[in-house]
């Protein structure tokens, strides 16, 4: 499965805010993380929920040269695709690797192109 989300990436980690709850702090995603979560639905594809194991290739296309982090950018983009239920969850059973990961820059045209492919042979740990 292939399909491209044709706004500018936005990481999780980046701007996080801490709020007041029953007593205690949480840090919850910036505004500008949770507006791109949402923005992203129209750009995914309609299908079942993947659940077998999986190599998740995220090629990001970066509006500016700064210094960006891939790990921050497969974070969000995974929390992403388990929210709207593209992926049942992002841990080694199903995200078995992000092979292909790349980040590129486009000033013109960011994006992230993603590539979701199925995984032969890989042993699943834990409860199914």
């Amino acid at each position: 499965m292939k399909f491209i989300i044709p706004i500018q990436p936005i990481t999780k980690k980046n701007s996080q805010q801490i709020i007041p709850c029953k007593g205690r702090y949480m840090i919850i995603p910036s505004k500008a993380y949770t507006q791109y979560e949402r923005a992203c639905k129209e750009f995914l594809p309609k299908c079942e929920t993947i659940e077998e194991p999986s190599n998740i290739k995220c090629v990001y296309y970066m509006r500016t040269r700064g210094r960006i982090d891939l790990t921050n950018l497969l974070s969000a983009t995974m929390d992403t695709l388990v929210h709207h239920k593209i992926i049942l969850d992002d841990n080694r059973n199903v995200a078995v690797s992000h092979d292909g990961s790349r980040v590129y820059w486009s000033k013109e045209n960011p994006r992230v192109e993603i590539e979701i492919t199925p995984v032969k042979g890989w042993e699943r740990w834990g409860k199914e």
